[in-house]
């Protein structure tokens, strides 16, 4: 099985690593990445467009067919914002380009990149949570041919990749140690962009993809 995979956030870290990965690999064959400013990124099976407002898809609607996956990687911090303002930028924004894409394409695995420790009740005391959790069940309620939530913790950053958060490489140095203490919580850029190619191509027994089914993901 070959994928054609629309990729969102490649100008942040992990969508730039999935990216990586996805123009590497042999099973994909085509990408679009769909961003507000250019990735920077030349290849034979890449395709980019810049469009500014991800409420409004409309006018693109027509380049967003053919597609069965969509790695869903553009997310905002939390930090500073109130509920009603990440809870646009986060759930709203995500439900419109999501109810689109199973519109358009429905062949489409959607793997949407979430994080450790969100709250799938829905009730909890942490708002980014809340928020991540009710994006994730309203996404799995969608009529996608498979639809994976990704919630990484820790994540080791792809060396020579130009949007890795600063903050990373204060601890890319212990890895090995995180690795062999705490694996629950720790895996590579690379994994997460292996995984999310392997679940579309061979499929995965779980909806919730934590960091060991990362891992094993990658290895599939």
């Amino acid at each position: 099985m070959k994928v054609s995979a629309i990729i969102t956030g490649t100008t942040g870290m992990v969508g730039e690593g999935v990216l990586h990965e996805c123009l590497q690999h042999p099973d994909v064959e085509a990408v679009l990445v769909i961003n507000r400013k250019p990735c920077g990124i030349v290849h034979p099976k890449l395709k980019e467009i810049i469009h500014g407002n991800f409420f409004d898809l409309s006018n693109i609607e027509d380049e967003l067919t053919g597609y069965n996956a969509c790695f869903f990687c553009l997310g905002v911090t939390s930090v500073g914002k109130k509920e009603a303002e990440y809870n646009k930028l986060t759930y709203v924004l995500t439900m419109h380009v999501a109810e689109t894409l199973v519109r358009l394409n429905d062949s489409m695995t959607f793997c949407y990149v979430s994080g450790g420790g969100t709250d799938s009740t829905e009730h909890g005391k942490s708002m980014w949570a809340r928020v991540k959790g009710k994006t994730e069940n309203h996404i799995m309620a969608l009529p996608f041919k498979q639809a994976y939530m990704f919630r990484p913790a820790y994540i080791q950053p792809i060396k020579g990749l130009k949007n890795a958060h600063k903050a990373y490489y204060f601890f890319t140095w212990l890895y090995p140690v995180l690795k062999a203490t705490i694996p629950q919580y720790v895996c590579t850029l690379q994994e997460i962009g292996l995984a999310m190619i392997n679940s579309v191509t061979r499929g995965y027994p779980k909806q919730i993809i934590e960091v060991r089914d990362i891992v094993a993901l990658a290895k599939m």
